[in-house]
């Protein structure tokens, strides 16, 4: 008995890296057709910059397509959101693609959100680049002193207690 307990164990782990290597296979396939890997962010990959832009970044990946263009690549450590990908994600995308087309010369035709359960193409086209430049324009003006601070936010927040904010005082009580 203890050998088919042991038999069985063995074709189910057999199993298991077959149908692990199944799906090791059909992503290397689908990375293929979205280009050839030529950089990965492991810290010592070159940093992508714009003066233009006053914006500098990495992506976590960029791929070179067939057609020589490079597509940068955003690892998300989460599900996709139902809704689709929350605008934060498709602006740092999109920074990612204005920078390529910065440094390279030439846009990208998209960028790729990779969520551990799914892909989002998402292509880099007029709306999405001025949605990142107004994004940039927001970022590079001077701090206005406006907040919309609330106590929920603010009690979690690890700048309360330097944060000048009108809810700021009252919110530290929350700790």
């Amino acid at each position: 008995m203890t050998l088919e307990l042991l038999t069985l164990a063995v074709l189910a782990m057999g199993g298991l890296l077959a149908a692990g290597g199944i799906v090791s296979l059909r992503r290397g396939r689908r990375d293929r057709r979205l280009g050839v890997l030529v950089a990965v962010d492991d810290g010592r990959s070159a940093t992508l910059r714009s003066e233009r832009y006053r914006l500098a970044g990495r992506p976590d990946a960029l791929r070179r397509r067939p057609d020589g263009s490079l597509v940068p690549v955003e690892l998300k450590h989460r599900p996709a959101p139902p809704r689709g990908p929350f605008p934060s994600h498709r602006v740092q995308l999109g920074a990612y693609c204005l920078l390529v087309e910065e440094t390279t010369g030439r846009a990208p035709p998209f960028g790729i959100l990779r969520y551990v359960d799914r892909e989002v193409v998402v292509p880099w086209d007029a709306a999405l680049r001025a949605r990142v430049l107004a994004t940039l324009a927001g970022a590079t003006r001077a701090y206005d002193g406006r907040a919309d601070p609330a106590p929920a936010k603010c009690a979690g927040c690890v700048w309360s207690p330097q944060c000048d904010a009108s809810l700021a005082g009252s919110v530290r009580g929350f700790r």
